[in-house]
């Protein structure tokens, strides 16, 4: 962000609504997760723009506070955005380690972010062991991983040629399977997509 986005964005702040604090919600840029929620003041603000890790105003210590400076578990600055009144920030970041101070990812430990997939998975989990002509899903896992594993493959070839021939329609169609036979080849293997996740989210920190 330049100095004069910088300035601008400063200037466009309703800092007089909450006494010269406006609250701002931390976001994982990866993965989407909300991770915490801080205050900033224009001097909180300034740092963070001028160096790129995330500082607050710590209301209970009366001075600045940058995440991560004697526990090391900082937050790097990827984007910052302001709501449509005015007074308040969304903070987008890469956490180094844990946001928590309790040790863990998210300040809300129940917080999903990506509802519909996780949903989709419990219900899946939840077909198995069923009847086999009660459900698609109880039917492959009654045919066992080499099938199920044949399906991602059929899926995964499916994907790409409707990448490769442009129709997108279709290769939203065919991603969606591939997605949803993955999701039933991992609960196969009593894995979850939380695993990939986090295997995806240590090869970013390694590559950075």
């Amino acid at each position: 962000m330049s100095t004069e986005q910088q300035t601008d964005l400063t200037a466009r702040i309703d800092w007089d609504k909450q006494q010269g604090l406006v609250p701002a919600v931390v976001q994982n840029h990866l993965s989407g997760k909300v991770l915490m929620l801080g205050y900033m003041d224009k001097a909180a603000l300034a740092k963070t723009l001028g160096t790129g890790n995330v500082t607050f105003y710590s209301r209970s210590k009366q001075r600045l506070w940058t995440k991560g400076e004697t526990s090391g578990n900082t937050l790097k600055l990827v984007t910052l955005d302001i709501d449509c009144d005015n007074d308040s920030l969304l903070v987008q970041a890469l956490p180094a380690g844990p946001t928590c101070h309790l040790g863990r990812e998210s300040c809300w430990p129940n917080d999903n972010a990506h509802p519909f997939i996780n949903n989709l998975a419990s219900l899946i989990a939840s077909r198995k062991g069923q009847a086999s002509d009660s459900s698609y899903t109880a039917s492959l896992f009654e045919r066992g991983t080499k099938r199920i594993a044949q399906k991602v493959g059929e899926e995964g070839l499916e994907t790409a040629l409707a990448a490769a021939t442009n129709d997108k329609d279709e290769l939203i169609n065919e991603a969606s399977d591939l997605i949803y036979h993955l999701l039933v080849l991992l609960e196969d293997q009593q894995l979850a997509l939380d695993d990939v996740v986090d295997n995806l989210r240590q090869r970013h920190n390694k590559a950075k």
